[in-house]
């Protein structure tokens, strides 16, 4: 290719002006607020579990529970008020020296010396720097031993170092940060991921408290009150099994649901992604239980329908990423045992210790397995077609555009933190009909965002059996597109997303997608990877500004700032929306609601309400509802 002014190539061109003051080194905060998803993940705006602003209030209250680990401070507040967050615990507090450099100087901490911070999460120095750094405003204050120290910073530059003076608080740290509406535009917290965020902390260290904004959390049972949140006494299908040894602990039962689920911490970090102790606990789990019931179950029949916890404290830990998200050690510290033998040997003798204890759990778990054996073998033969028939679909021409980064990919290279953020962003569309996949194809960024298109409505399976999703087309198809015919730990991608027209037809698609999801993969919903695209349903435009509006409140603010009746439209579907138009509404501004289970919630229950036969409870609910709309519009009639 060559350019127009003097026929060099590129090639050349960039060799030409490749000199010394092409390289530059950025100091760590425009290191961090350049690539800040190195740092702490996917940006996001607070949709997801895993976005960036749960990130830093995650490294903030990090620093608190090792102090808490050490013996230090048993409580923690938390303050959340609009976008505000301050975090208080009652640990020794930071060396009032050093309170500056503790949070603005990269590779500063205590955590180096393993002898102080033995099983920490953080071991590199970063944590509260990249808060610092991607916060607009951030202000640290050290109490310790009747003295206190403050800095105050915008955007990692300090602002002002204050002198030491006398308090009368007690021993602690204290940090109030807002972040930085540049880098996570339009966030906001979602409760319940704050609620799971506080829990899994006070699960994985006994007796700690947590105040946030008035609601005590604290848990005296660990993980077995982790699972009993995360199930429906219902729904199990035998009381949950809690073992604990020496830097290990697990809790396990099995439910009625299909699937495997799991949470895994490390350090007490939530690792989302799993590691090599979540390997080790599910193969040690299945030779146990094979060598117990002396039988060579399949893996699969043995794992389907678990809901377990495992959690490990290893010494100086190794994470695949600085987002802490899946554990690399191999060991559980140095010169000591393999995590799979580690994980394994503890199972081997507990988990046998204990079924042999309790033969009315071991028999419900062999009911359990022996269920799924017949279900599989039943399901063989309907397998092999539906893969014959989704091969001769050709999904990846007809039915599914697919991107470039997967979910579950193994990243590698010196880019390997870019390839895990993309990996995060990567998203599927399941959108219905050829006018709404066309506009989100030409729109979407090939990198992070596939679409995937429906024929007509799905099925309600409700009530049916697993049967149904070999058996039916578009089911099938659309498992393949995920990869989780075989498990979730397969899912190709980290956001799955509704998009359907805002008309009662897409309505009505959307339960039903939400029904096969919840029936037959719930753990894609109680895991946080399912949503719903909220697209504009109003453009109100004059000649010199364009506004789009997501509901009638703010089609008529909209329509009060530009006044001199501006041009209103009102779109009925997703083709309707021009690709340039939609290239907003799913990339810099995409609203994405999430689908939240709430806790002790019963699917079965929640699905007989909304999908089963017409009871009169829902139409009770129906009715209650339709008058509190039309009393709405009443209003609004009044008040125009």
């Amino acid at each position: 290719m060559k350019t127009e002014s003097n026929g060099m190539s590129e090639k050349e061109k960039i060799q030409v002006d490749y000199t010394e003051e092409s390289i530059r080194s950025l100091d760590w905060r425009e290191h961090i607020r350049l690539r800040p998803g190195m740092y702490i993940g996917k940006l996001g705006d607070g949709s997801s579990p895993d976005d960036g602003i749960y990130v830093l209030l995650k490294e903030v209250i990090d620093n608190c529970i090792d102090e808490h680990t050490m013996g230090y401070g048993k409580q923690v507040e938390v303050s959340i008020q609009g976008k505000e967050i301050t975090v208080r615990d009652y640990g020794r507090g930071i060396p009032l020296g050093k309170v500056v450099d503790v949070v603005s100087k990269i590779n500063t901490g205590a955590k180096y010396d393993s002898k102080a911070f033995q099983k920490s999460v953080g071991l590199n120095g970063v944590g509260t720097k990249a808060v610092n750094a991607l916060s607009h405003f951030f202000k640290v204050t050290s109490f310790r031993d009747g003295k206190e120290k403050t800095a105050t910073f915008e955007k990692g530059v300090l602002v002002k170092e204050f002198k030491e003076g006398a308090t009368k608080e007690s021993n602690g740290t204290m940090v109030h940060f807002i972040p930085d509406e540049s880098v996570f535009k339009n966030f906001h917290f979602v409760q319940e991921y704050l609620d799971n965020q506080f829990w899994n902390y006070c699960y994985l260290n006994a007796g700690l408290v947590i105040n946030f904004n008035g609601k005590k959390y604290v848990s005296r049972n660990g993980l077995l009150d982790l699972l009993q949140r995360k199930t429906n006494e219902d729904e199990i299908r035998y009381p949950i099994i809690h073992l604990k040894g020496e830097d290990i602990e697990v809790a396990i039962t099995h439910e009625n649901a299909y699937g495997e689920e799991y949470y895994s911490f490390v350090n007490g970090q939530f690792t989302t992604q799993g590691g090599t102790h979540l390997a080790a606990f599910r193969e040690g789990f299945v030779k146990t239980i094979r060598e117990f019931f002396k039988k060579d179950y399949d893996a699969a029949d043995i794992r389907g329908s678990i809901c377990a916890a495992v959690s490990v404290r290893v010494q100086e830990p190794v994470f695949e990423s600085q987002t802490k998200t899946k554990l690399g050690s191999q060991t559980v510290f140095e010169g000591g045992p393999s995590m799979k033998n580690f994980v394994g040997d503890f199972l081997g003798r507990e988990l046998d210790n204990f079924l042999h204890r309790n033969p009315t759990t071991a028999e419900a778990l062999k009911k359990r397995i022996e269920q799924n054996e017949r279900e599989r073998k039943e399901l063989a033969g309907i397998k092999k077609l539906a893969n014959e028939r989704a091969k001769k679909a050709n999904l990846h021409n007809r039915k599914l555009r697919d991107c470039k980064y997967h979910y579950n990919d193994e990243p590698s290279g010196k880019d390997k933190d870019r390839i895990i953020e993309k990996q995060k962003e990567s998203t599927i569309f399941i959108t219905e009909g050829d006018s709404a996949s066309g506009s989100i194809t030409k729109a979407r960024n090939v990198d992070t965002q596939a679409v995937f298109s429906l024929r007509g409505k799905p099925l309600n399976c409700f009530g049916l059996t697993k049967k149904v999703v070999y058996e039916n087309e578009e089911f099938n198809l659309l498992q393949h597109a995920l990869n989780i015919e075989e498990g979730y730990e397969g899912l190709r991608y980290n956001n799955i997303v509704v998009a359907t027209d805002a008309d009662v037809d897409g309505m009505h698609i959307r339960l039903l997608l939400l029904t096969f999801f919840l029936q037959f993969f719930p753990d894609l919903v109680k895991n946080g990877h399912v949503y719903i695209l909220e697209t504009p349903l109003f453009r109100v435009r004059n000649k010199q500004e364009t506004i789009y509006c997501y509901d009638e409140q703010e089609k008529l603010a909209a329509v009060t700032k530009l006044g001199n009746k501006p041009e209103i439209t009102r779109f009925k579907g997703l083709g309707e929306i021009s690709p340039d138009e939609f290239a907003r509404f799913i990339n810099a501004d995409i609203r994405l609601q999430p689908v939240i289970m709430e806790q002790g919630e019963h699917i079965q229950q929640l699905l007989e309400y909304y999908m089963g036969k017409n009871t009169p409870q829902r139409q009770d609910f129906i009715i209650d509802n339709l008058k509190v709309e039309l009393d709405l519009v009443e209003e609004k009639a009044v008040a125009g």
